[in-house]
Formats: structure tokens, C-alpha cells, sequence
């Protein structure tokens, strides 16, 4: 029989420390719950191991995939509070986790749509990696305009796009910023950490993933690496992104948009991709008269900043989502072309206006605040497209 002593040095395996750190509580069976009591991981042979409640969504029918193809609101959990990721850092410093496991490659963006430039991101992520493990999570970031998929959409999408890392590509509500992936990689025991961006980002990551390393998480080494530099005006691959292919979307192209897509997606998958990205759009672009600037701000970046220098655009005081990093926050201060905000748990970000989006609660609507003050006519609007045949009964009431 086990002395207590036994059971007080068995409580503190590192399974235990890694769920303490998620705030996870044990069953007394093995098991690891969740908040709202989901059975989410298992202790075995000391070490936490996540069950079905840490995957990757089930993948569904290639043609019709996630809610946003359908037509429907994504189906993910209520969000945390704006400015917080899916787990969030104690008082005081970080509890260390024994590191069982060697080096993980992260990949971390928007993919808002993806795009055959993508495939040679995640090209380079997977040989960085070098045979060790490497993950790919898109960000959650969504709006009609700069983000219209969300990301349950985007990695069904992609697991068909770039097969050769369908394996690497996960959906986890959980993981809503980079420092989300940092601190998942760390109670999962990883030594060390790559980060890889384009190299327009290098620089924004490697200050922020290094300035909280040993606060928020603890790594022996964390390395940011460039996937190369990519000119917006070239022609193939090279010139291929996401803005031009939204922009392509909402001027009704197909042709030049399936272009844009690798070998892998020429078929239904394209068609069903542009709908998607057309679909997503179309309330903005036909109810508020969304600009270039708007969709696809590095190709009107006068227009965006005009907008930005005659205050019409993030604001002081305004709470705005970082495109790059997934970070939420309150500017503190406006520069040239650059915000600083900082978020609820006191993390400063600096951020290029052009990545920048006014941060929308994630609600089925899709709808902002602004548009639904009591009393305005956007709130009328809003209140009606919930109730399709509110319309009908305002036709026939007036004829």
C-alpha cells in the first residue's frame, strides 16, 4: 500500500504541473477536465496527453467545408475576454515543466484566403522542422473585409490545399495568438522553438516571442526565421497573397483568382473557396460600400493612411486586433503610420496600420457594436437580416 508521502510525489508528475498551467483539474481517475468538465487529456507515464477536446476539427466534405461555406456562423466556443488567449498566464513566474521533447516549428497567420504563396510558407516551415515536429495554426481573426474565412474554414481549406501537411495543420479555439501557441509548446514540453514568417514580420516576432520568454513561457532558445522576401508585383508564386486574391473575389474574377491557388485546388475546391471568400464579402461590400483600402490595404495603402491621419481609423482608445500576431488591445499611442497598444494582461505590441483591423466581437452577426446602438437604422437592419421574413411582412405592410 502507498504511504502518503507516495501520493504527495505522484501528485507533482509533470502531467500535473502542465494541467495546473492550463487550468485543468484532475478527475482522481487519470483524467484532465476542462472548465466546462470535457474530458480534454490523460495522465500516462507521467506526461499529459490531449484527447479529442485539444484536435483539430473532424475534416468534413472537401466541397462544402465549415460553417461559413454553408452559409451558417462558425460553431466555436464563446471567446475569452478581448486581449486574452485560450490560456492565460498565472500570478507570479512561470512554474517550470520538465522538457521531455526537442525543438517545434510554428507556423502562425491568417491564411484569409489561402494561396499558393502559402504552400511555399509552409514549405519552409516543414524544413526548418527538418524531420522534427512542426504546427500550423491560422489565426481567428474575422471580418468581412480583410478576414473573411474563419479559421475552422480556413484549415479544412487548407488540409485539402497543401496535402503534404494536412497532418500539420490544426483548428484548437484555444490557440487565438502566437503567445497562445508559445505557452501550449511549453506545457507540452518542447525545449526550443522556430518561428517562421515572412520576413516582413521577422523582426515584430522575434522582439515579442523573446521579451516574454521566461515570463509567460520558458524556452531554452527561441528562434525566429524568415521564409523569404516576396514582391506584390511579380508575376506566379513569388507575387501571389492573400489581399490580391480578395480583391480578385470581389471584383468577381474566378479565373484570375483560381491562378492565385496551387495544383490542388483547381477543381471544386477553388470554386467552392471563391464562393466562400465571395459570400463572406458580400454583406460589407454591398451594405457599407467597402473600398480597396479596406479589402486589401497594401494595395491603397494613401487611401488607407488619409483615412488613418484625418482620425477616421483607429483612434486612441480604440481596441484593435493585430493581423500578425492575433494580439488585442487599446492604443495608447498613434505615430506616422503605426499604432502601440497595449492588452488587458499589460502586453505592449507595435503595429504597422496596414495589419491592423478594429477588433469585432466574434457574435453570429458578424455586426459590430457601432451598428447596434438601440434607435439607429443599422440597428433596424441588423434586428431584420436575424429575421429574413421581417422583410417580407415590411413588403407586403406597405403595399
Amino acid at each position: 500500500m502507498k504511504s502518503f508521502f507516495q501520493f504527495l510525489n505522484e501528485a507533482q508528475t509533470n502531467a500535473a504541473k502542465q494541467a495546473k498551467k492550463l487550468g485543468l483539474k484532475g478527475d482522481g481517475h487519470g483524467s484532465w477536465l476542462d472548465s466546462q468538465n470535457r474530458i480534454v487529456g490523460r495522465t500516462v507515464e507521467g506526461e499529459l496527453v490531449f484527447t479529442s477536446g485539444r484536435k483539430p476539427a473532424q475534416e468534413s466534405d472537401p466541397t462544402r467545408p465549415g460553417p461559413a461555406a454553408r452559409g451558417l456562423p462558425p460553431q466555436e466556443p464563446p471567446p475569452p475576454a478581448p486581449g486574452q488567449g485560450g490560456m492565460q498566464p498565472e500570478e507570479g513566474e512561470v512554474e517550470e515543466v520538465e522538457k521531455t521533447r526537442g525543438t517545434l516549428t510554428i507556423g502562425f497567420g491568417r491564411f484569409n484566403p489561402p494561396t499558393s504563396g502559402h504552400e511555399k510558407l509552409l514549405d519552409t516551415i516543414k524544413d526548418t522542422a527538418a524531420g522534427d515536429q512542426y504546427i500550423v495554426y491560422p489565426s481567428h481573426s474575422v471580418d468581412p473585409q480583410k478576414n473573411p474565412l474563419d479559421s475552422e474554414t480556413k484549415v479544412l481549406f487548407m488540409k485539402k490545399m497543401f496535402p503534404d501537411h494536412a497532418n500539420s495543420i490544426v483548428y484548437d479555439p484555444a490557440i487565438r495568438t502566437i503567445f497562445d501557441a508559445l505557452k501550449q509548446a511549453d506545457v507540452e514540453g518542447y525545449g526550443s522553438i522556430n518561428i517562421v514568417v515572412g520576413a516582413d514580420r521577422q523582426k515584430e516576432f522575434e522582439n515579442l516571442a523573446n521579451k516574454y520568454n521566461g515570463q509567460l513561457y520558458n524556452f531554452d532558445a527561441i528562434n525566429v526565421i524568415s521564409a523569404g522576401e516576396r514582391d506584390p508585383d511579380a508575376e506566379g508564386v513569388e507575387g501571389m497573397s492573400a489581399s490580391k486574391l480578395r480583391a480578385l473575389a470581389a471584383d468577381g474574377d474566378f479565373e484570375a483568382f483560381k491562378k492565385g491557388l496551387p495544383k490542388a485546388a483547381k477543381g471544386v475546391v477553388a470554386r467552392e473557396l471563391f464562393n466562400t471568400v465571395q459570400r463572406s464579402m458580400a454583406t460589407a461590400a454591398t451594405t457599407e460600400g467597402v473600398e480597396l483600402w479596406q479589402i486589401a490595404p497594401k494595395y491603397d495603402s494613401k487611401t488607407l493612411r488619409e483615412n488613418y491621419i484625418h482620425g477616421n481609423i483607429f483612434s486612441i482608445g480604440s481596441l484593435v486586433e493585430s493581423l500578425n500576431t492575433g494580439l488585442v488591445g487599446r492604443i495608447i499611442r498613434r505615430g506616422a503610420n503605426h499604432v502601440i497598444a497595449v492588452t488587458n494582461e499589460g502586453i505592449m505590441f507595435k503595429s504597422w496600420i496596414r495589419d491592423l483591423t478594429e477588433y469585432v466581437s466574434r457574435i453570429p452577426s458578424g455586426v459590430p457594436a457601432s451598428k447596434r446602438e438601440i434607435g439607429t437604422d443599422s440597428y433596424r437592419e441588423y434586428v431584420q437580416s436575424l429575421s429574413p421574413l421581417e422583410k417580407v411582412r415590411s413588403f407586403i405592410n406597405k403595399r
